[in-house]
């Protein structure tokens, strides 16, 4: 299994590619945050909230594609007064950036795509559920004693 702290290192990788960039996110496909890294010692954001949603606004638009039949959705960004908010997949993930309105977003999508391929591998063996039944000698006997007297109850 893969190690999480290894997010935290590609996530940090990410933050430091551009000075506009002030909080980058990782979460799986139903919401849930797997790593967040902010370049602001205090950044007041509720992180799985914005995860989440940003989650959300992925998966919904790459539905959209996928009804129209236009293609791989690569990435969303939306854009406010005061900071951009990018998200693109990265295998079983979404990546999600939040920077400054004046961010370069041609360096945010370059460092997206490049260091999404390495979330995407990491996140892929992390997510991965391993299959393999325990051995003979690792089965204690007594907890299958226990567990067919169990059973014999019901």
């Amino acid at each position: 299994m893969s190690d999480p702290k290894v997010f935290d290192k590609i996530l940090t990788e990410i933050i430091r590619q551009e000075k506009g960039i002030k909080k980058v996110i990782l979460v799986d496909k139903t919401g849930l945050t797997i790593a967040n890294v902010s370049k602001l010692s205090y950044y007041p954001v509720d992180v799985d909230s914005i995860g989440a949603i940003a989650s959300a606004v992925f998966c919904a638009s790459e539905e959209q594609g996928n009804n129209l039949q236009i293609g791989q959705l690569e990435i969303v960004t939306s854009e406010f007064s005061e900071g951009k908010i990018f998200a693109s997949a990265c295998g079983k993930g979404v990546l999600c950036v939040v920077s400054e309105a004046d961010v370069n977003i041609g360096m945010v999508r370059l460092v997206m795509k490049k260091q999404g391929k390495k979330l995407a591998d990491e996140l892929d063996e992390f997510l991965s559920v391993d299959t393999t039944s325990p051995t003979k000698d690792e089965l204690d006997e007594e907890d299958l004693k226990s567990a067919l007297a169990e059973l014999e109850r019901v």
